[in-house]
């Protein structure tokens, strides 16, 4: 997880905000959220679609107005100092923003040309873009005809052309296959060792707990937690019990009975054989699975050990990231 940092992050803050709110109709897509992001970091916004990660980075990058609250870019105000704030960032979204009908060669160019590059320069910072990204061979051909991963990285080009010195990567690597997740991680961490700050929207657990420094957990609108990855799962007890089971029809009675015994809430995992657990006391653990032995409840596997991301936000919101994006989805 520490592999793009290269000695300490500076103490100086790239963002500084102060209960943001927005709101659309009814509905506080952000609820008074707080950030303090160091420069030179990567910053984790962790949750599920819905949640209202991209209307914070909306907000964050001028794009969309607050309703309350404020916010400071490297110590430029948000509300009076637009186009300071817009000349140090840059913001990649979920969605490439790149015209698919031309080449890759060109759409670089195009854009160095319109951020003022002279003609020689424009094609010489395109070639280097095209170069670091692993997409020479790719150059001239049109970018519709792109690979999803290939469409990333393309995407992520565009947007340091001109490098910024905070660049906002909202959901980078949805839909990618591993290699190409694998891909833009190592951009990130390139990024972040040149000295950008990275705000990372994800819902995948996994990719927080890779590239960032810090993260927060969002929940319908709310921060309900911030910290580094260990900070996090510590927050959420000692260790983590997992139990698979023989016959999934068991795991309702193996839910009451570890529940009884434990005095922890039990949760189902995706596998519906299976349960997890947060153990404050892992002692009590030998007897709780002793006790379904007892009940001939048959046990297949089990372990005990640090939770992980997609426990803690297990934890704090009561369901697993998927559910909750599942629900998030169905109240829209």
């Amino acid at each position: 997880m520490e592999e793009h940092k290269q000695g300490q992050p500076s103490t100086e803050l790239a963002v500084e905000a102060k209960g943001l709110v927005k709101v659309f109709g009814k509905h506080r897509a952000v609820d008074g959220v707080d950030l303090s992001i160091q420069k030179g970091t990567v910053y984790g916004f962790l949750g599920p679609n819905g949640a209202g990660k991209t209307t914070t980075i909306r907000m964050l990058a001028t794009l969309l107005r607050p309703d309350e609250g404020s916010a400071r870019i490297f110590g430029h105000d948000l509300a009076s100092e637009t186009d300071a704030v817009r000349s140090r960032i840059s913001l990649t979204g979920q969605y490439a923003s790149i015209d698919e009908d031309l080449t890759g060669v060109e759409n670089l160019v195009m854009i160095a040309r319109l951020l003022g590059y002279p003609r020689k320069q424009a094609q010489a910072r395109a070639n280097e873009l095209l170069s670091a990204f692993s997409l020479q061979e790719a150059a001239k051909r049109q970018v519709k005809n792109y690979s999803g991963g290939m469409r990333r990285r393309i995407d992520i080009a565009a947007s340091i052309v001109v490098t910024p010195d905070l660049l906002f990567l909202d959901e980078p690597t949805t839909g990618l296959d591993p290699r190409s997740r694998n891909q833009v991680w190592d951009i990130v961490r390139a990024l972040v060792s040149a000295g950008t700050t990275v705000l990372l929207t994800t819902q995948y657990l996994d990719e927080a707990d890779q590239l960032a420094d810090r993260i927060a957990v969002i929940h319908q609108g709310k921060m309900i937690a911030e910290g580094t990855s260990s900070e996090l799962k510590a927050s959420v007890g000692t260790g983590t019990l997992n139990v698979s089971l023989l016959d999934s029809e068991d795991r309702a009675r193996a839910m009451d009975v570890l529940g009884n015994k434990l005095e922890v809430p039990i949760y189902p995992s995706s596998d519906p054989a299976s349960l997890t657990a947060q153990v404050a006391d892992p002692s009590r653990v030998a007897e709780a699975l002793g006790e379904l032995g007892k009940e001939q409840i048959g046990v297949s596997t089990f372990s005990l050990g640090q939770p992980s991301l997609d426990e803690v936000f297990l934890t704090l919101t009561g369901q697993p990231v998927e559910e909750q994006q599942a629900s998030e989805e169905a109240s829209r």
